[in-house]
C-alpha cells in the first residue's frame, strides 16, 4: 500500500525500536530492566491512555472540534490565531524595493568606506572586486498616511502602506542562503531544528480535524531558479513528524498518494486503512513509540484530506472580481497569486500555519530586469492579500508577514552602471514588513546608515521577530520549550531574544 503523504504528511518512524526490545535471559525470575519496564510496562499503560484519547479523537464526528495543542497555552491572550508566512527566498533588495538612500546618486562610482565597512564579511562572489556603490536602480514615492517610501517596482504595496508596518532594521547572523534562510525559519543555521510553523503547530495545535496544521506552497516559476528549496525549511526537526509542514505540490495532485488506487472502491480502501490502524494499534501498545500515533493520525488525515483537499483547489466558487483583485496569474494554479488565495482559504477553513516560498530573488546580476520580474510575480497578489484579508475581517486575527533571509549590499557586483550589474547578499540590514494579528499598522520601525548597510536605530534581530511573532499567537517564547536529548530547546535559542513592543498595538 502506499505510504500516504510521500514527499508530503509524515508517515515515517525515526524510533529507536531496539530500546525496547525484552532483555535475553534464561531465568524469567531476574529483574527486569527499568528501560525494558519503562518501555513495556509503563509503555502499556500510559500508551493505552495515549491510544484511547486519539481513538476518541479519530472517532469524532466530522464537525466535531479538531485537538488543540499543549495545555497552558497559550500564554496570554493572542490577537492572531494563525500565520501566513510569505517567504521571498534569495534575498530581496532592500535598496531598490524599501529603503529609500537618495545621497547613493552623488556618491556612485565611488569606493564603499571602509568606516561603513567595518570588516564585513563578503561573499566569494564580490570579495575580490573593489566595493565600488551603485546607487537605487529605481525611483521611490510616498504614500498613505503614514507617508511610507516604496519603490516603483512595487505599486501595488503603494496602496496598502497604512495597513503594513515596515522593519527596516531586520539583522541576521549568516552570509550565505542556505544557513541564513534555515536561520530564517527554524531560529538556527544548521538544520534539524522545527521551523517556526512546527513551533506553533506544536504549541496550539488545529482548528480544523480536515487539513494539517501548517500547509507549505511553492510558486511554479516561468524559468528555472537555481536555488533549491530544502524541506528542512519547513521541517519538524526533533519534535515528532506530524509537526511539520505537509507541501501542496503546484500539479495537477497536489499531495502525492491521496488518490485511491485505480480499481480499488473505497469501502474496500477504508478497511484496509482499519487493517493497518489495528496493527499500528498493536505495535503503539507495545512500545509508546509516538511516531507510531503520527502515523495513525495521517492514515485518518490523509483519508478525510481526499475531499478537504478537492474542495480547497476548486476555485469556482471565487467571485471574478477576487481573480481582478490578485491579478491575472492568480488564474494559473501554482503561482504566486493563484496561493496568495490558497492561502486565504486555507486560513479560512481553521488552517494553524500557512507558508509561501517564492524564489529567484537571488540577484547578483540584471537586477533591473530580474527583480523587477520577481516584483511583477508578487506585488500585486501580495498586496490583495492584505486587502482581502481585511474586507473579509479576518486580517485582525491573521498575521501576514513578508520576507526573505537577508538584503542585498549597497556595491554593485559587476559593473556597477552596467544593465548586467547586481547585488550580493548582505546580512546587516534588510527589510520585512508584517500585517494584521496585532501589528500597528502604518508605522515604519527601525532605520539604516545612509548606505543602508548598517542599522542605525532599533535593530531587530531573527529570534527578535520569531519572540514576537509567538507573542501575538499568545506564546511567551521563554517559556515555550521541547525537551530533545537532555536539553530543553526553544525557538528563540539562549542568546537574548525581545518582542519588539514597538510595533504592537
Amino acid at each position: 500500500m502506499n505510504e500516504p503523504f510521500a514527499n508530503g504528511l509524515p508517515g515515517r518512524s525515526n524510533s529507536q525500536s531496539s530500546l525496547h526490545s525484552p532483555p535475553r535471559s534464561s531465568d524469567e525470575s531476574l529483574a527486569i530492566p527499568r528501560r525494558y519496564f519503562l518501555g513495556r510496562g509503563a509503555g502499556l499503560g500510559l500508551g493505552a491512555i495515549a491510544l484511547s484519547l486519539l481513538e476518541s479523537t479519530l472517532g469524532a464526528t466530522e464537525s466535531a472540534p479538531a485537538p488543540l495543542g499543549l495545555p497552558g497555552l497559550p500564554h496570554h491572550p493572542a490577537t492572531a490565531k494563525r500565520v501566513i508566512f510569505l517567504t521571498q527566498s534569495g534575498g530581496p533588495s532592500q535598496i531598490e524595493l524599501f529603503d529609500h538612500k537618495p545621497d547613493l546618486i552623488k556618491l556612485a562610482g565611488q569606493e564603499l568606506p571602509e568606516s561603513v565597512r567595518q570588516g564585513q564579511r563578503l561573499t566569494t562572489m564580490t570579495s575580490n572586486q573593489k566595493q565600488l556603490i551603485m546607487p537605487a536602480r529605481t525611483s521611490f514615492g510616498t504614500y498613505g498616511e503614514s507617508r511610507a517610501t516604496i519603490g516603483e517596482w512595487l505599486p501595488h504595496h503603494a496602496k496598502v502602506v497604512d495597513d503594513l508596518c515596515f522593519i527596516k532594521s531586520m539583522v541576521t547572523d549568516q552570509i550565505n542562503h542556505a544557513p541564513a534562510m534555515t536561520k530564517f525559519l527554524t531560529g538556527h543555521q544548521l538544520p534539524g531544528r522545527p521551523s517556526l510553523g512546527a513551533w506553533t503547530s506544536y504549541g496550539l495545535g488545529s482548528e480544523n480535524r480536515n487539513l494539517p496544521d501548517y500547509l507549505v506552497l511553492i510558486s511554479k516559476m516561468k524559468r528555472p531558479s537555481d536555488q533549491p528549496l530544502y524541506d528542512h525549511y519547513w521541517g519538524s526537526g526533533f519534535l515528532p513528524s506530524r509537526y511539520q509542514g505537509v507541501k501542496l505540490r503546484n500539479a495537477k495532485e497536489p499531495v502525492l498518494y491521496l488518490r485511491d488506487p485505480d480499481g480499488i472502491p473505497r469501502a474496500v480502501r477504508r478497511d484496509m486503512l482499519d487493517g493497518i490502524a489495528e496493527l499500528n494499534r498493536i505495535q503503539f501498545a507495545n512500545s509508546g513509540d509516538p511516531e507510531i500515533e503520527t502515523r495513525i493520525r495521517q492514515y485518518e488525515m490523509a483519508w478525510r484530506m481526499q475531499s478537504s483537499v478537492p474542495e480547497l483547489n476548486d476555485m469556482s466558487d471565487e467571485p471574478e472580481e477576487v481573480f481582478e483583485l490578485y491579478g491575472p496569474d492568480s488564474r494559473r494554479p501554482g503561482t504566486y497569486a493563484a496561493n496568495c488565495i490558497l492561502a486565504r482559504r486555507l486560513i479560512e477553513r481553521g488552517v494553524r500555519f500557512v507558508q509561501l516560498f517564492h524564489p529567484d530573488w537571488d540577484h547578483h546580476s540584471r537586477l533591473s530586469s530580474w527583480c523587477v520580474a520577481r516584483c511583477r510575480d508578487t506585488d500585486q497578489a501580495s498586496a490583495a492579500l492584505v486587502t482581502d484579508l481585511k474586507r473579509r475581517g479576518l486580517l485582525d486575527e491573521t498575521l501576514v508577514v513578508w520576507g526573505g533571509e537577508f538584503g542585498r549590499g549597497v556595491a554593485g557586483q559587476g559593473a556597477w552602471d552596467s544593465p548586467e550589474g547586481g547585488r550580493d547578499h548582505h546580512p546587516r540590514c534588510f527589510t520585512v514588513w508584517a500585517a494584521g494579528g496585532g501589528i500597528r499598522p502604518g508605522q515604519t520601525y527601525g532605520s539604516t546608515d545612509d548606505f543602508s548597510y548598517n542599522v542605525a536605530e532599533n535593530p531587530v534581530h531573527v529570534r527578535d521577530l520569531h519572540a514576537t511573532i509567538l507573542n501575538r499567537l499568545g506564546i511567551d517564547h521563554e517559556k515555550f520549550s521541547y525537551r530533545f536529548q537532555g536539553l530543553d530547546f526553544r525557538l528563540t535559542g539562549v542568546e537574548p531574544a525581545r518582542v519588539v513592543s514597538e510595533i504592537l498595538v
